[in-house]
């Protein structure tokens, strides 16, 4: 089982918009269902969203990431998005995919960064529900 994270399209010309400020934002992590379907060509905002989560310990819409950084590596010509671990605890939940979006309060306005797919279901069982981002970062960007 593969776990691959990946950029929505059009979260870089959100950015280049100013729609999203990584350090600045409120920044959150959402879970959705197998039954949702990334497109990464035509997803822009949370409305486009699907299948949300829902069960004991989750809370629609997700957590917020604390400490989130933007760094850029001069060796490898990578620009990365960091942030702690997230989790849910004392939670029962069924989640295939996270989503990181910059939360403006509503749906429709609020843009899609990216999301990570787990390669299967992943699950808690009154216990937590952790997601341990990459040592590279959440996301990272090549500059070429």
């Amino acid at each position: 089982m593969a776990v691959t994270a990946l950029m929505y399209g059009l979260s870089i010309s959100s950015a280049f918009s100013k729609k999203i400020d990584w350090a600045g934002d409120s920044i959150k992590v959402m879970l959705l269902t197998s039954t949702y379907t990334p497109n990464q060509d035509t997803h822009q905002y949370k409305s486009d969203l699907t299948g949300e989560v829902t069960g004991t310990g989750y809370t629609a819409g997700g957590v917020a990431l604390a400490n989130k950084t933007m760094p850029y590596n001069s060796a490898t010509n990578q620009l990365s998005r960091k942030a702690d671990n997230v989790q849910w605890a004392n939670s029962t939940i069924t989640a295939r995919y996270a989503v990181v979006y910059d939360d403006t309060g509503t749906a429709g306005t609020s843009p899609l960064i990216g999301y990570v797919d787990f390669g299967a279901n992943q699950s808690s069982s009154a216990g937590t529900f952790e997601i341990v981002w990459n040592a590279a970062g959440i996301f990272q960007a090549t500059v070429a």
